[in-house]
């Protein structure tokens, strides 16, 4: 009796001793174990037909109405970088860096087909890499919006301080601002251009400040682009918030500002230029552009040939796949098709 209850006491006793270990198997669910209802189709093969006919039945009319739409775009594209400079001027880097020479140049385009109002006009640059990382980095975005940040110059090198003092707008961005000028006439008629709402509704109102001015830009030895206005605020200046929305392509168009014209075919229109940008130093190029737009905006052909492609692709795959069917079925789930049920005769 004794023997017996000092084992059960001392295996009581070890029981009740021993350490518990802690469990990392997570709690038991549905969602962690995946086993949550779910719809898991069979992809048979008339399934398959018919995903692909109606992939391209719905993506290639949607193709054909925005190529169409695109092309129904009127431009007119005039590279004039070359052409603005004098036939005897060898040197363009010279003649762009000389101030006493005129860059005033006048240049004569051709309508090709009606272009209705309102017509956009653009300045493109080529070769010029906005989307550097130092050069988009060489701005105060606290500067432009508040007046009393200044000062806050930090992130703006090198076009952060002169002689001392800050510059308003400060950095890279602003100060290569582009300034090329044109004027237009059309039948002896000043084409007015209006510059009102050109930038973006957001940056006016919430990333330049209608209390922060322009104060010591393009007062250095080195000038990159256009002076600003000291009187008029960043909010309404309204070419520079227009360029300080950086291009993610070494190729990209600025909005100039709009004609309220509507120019008939064959018109011509006189325009005249200040070609003071320098595009010579890095081997640019500069082209004005005139377009009207359309519903899916301005002339781009890659949406509707992108999507006449997905949709011939799908039409071809549905074919080849109709035509595999036919030829040469299968029957779905049959096991005899398995390598391992074979009979050797068969392989």
């Amino acid at each position: 009796m004794s023997n017996q209850a000092v084992g059960s006491s001392s295996g009581g006793s070890g029981d009740g001793d021993a350490p518990r270990r802690n469990s990392r198997k997570p709690k038991y669910s549905k969602f962690t174990q995946q086993e949550l209802p779910a719809c898991k189709p069979i992809l048979t093969p008339k399934w398959v037909i018919s995903v692909f006919l109606l992939v391209g039945i719905i993506f290639v009319p949607i193709g054909l109405v925005s190529l169409m739409a695109s092309r129904k775009v009127v431009e007119i594209v005039d590279r004039y970088d070359d052409a603005c400079v004098p036939d005897n001027m060898t040197d363009k880097l010279a003649y762009i860096q000389n101030s006493t020479i005129p860059k005033t140049c006048t240049r004569t385009l051709k309508v090709p087909k009606d272009m209705k109002s309102p017509i956009f006009v653009y300045y493109q640059l080529d070769n010029f890499y906005q989307n550097h990382r130092r050069y988009v980095k060489s701005r105060s975005d606290t500067q432009l919006r508040d007046a009393n940040k200044a000062n806050d110059t930090s992130t703006c090198d090198p076009e952060g301080m002169i002689n001392g003092t800050a510059i308003v707008p400060c950095g890279l961005i602003a100060w290569s601002i582009f300034n090329d000028t044109y004027a237009f006439v059309h039948n002896s008629k000043n084409l007015t251009v209006d510059k009102k709402d050109i930038s973006w509704k957001s940056d006016r109102e919430h990333k330049f400040g209608s209390d922060v001015f322009p104060k010591n830009f393009q007062k250095g030895a080195l000038i990159g682009g256009k002076a600003l206005d000291p009187t008029i605020p960043l909010s309404q200046q309204e070419d520079l918030i227009v360029w300080m929305r950086t291009a993610a392509l070494p190729t990209f168009r600025k909005l100039y500002g709009r004609i309220l014209v509507d120019l008939k075919q064959n018109d011509t229109v006189t325009v005249t230029l200040e070609n003071n940008y320098n595009t010579y130093s890095f081997g640019g190029k500069k082209k004005l552009v005139l377009s009207t737009s359309t519903w899916l905006g301005g002339k781009n052909d890659f949406l509707g040939l992108a999507y006449l492609t997905v949709g011939g692709l799908c039409f071809f795959l549905a074919f080849a796949f109709t035509l595999l069917y036919l030829i040469k079925p299968r029957k779905l789930g049959d096991s005899n098709y398995l390598s391992w049920n074979r009979s050797p005769a068969g392989r």
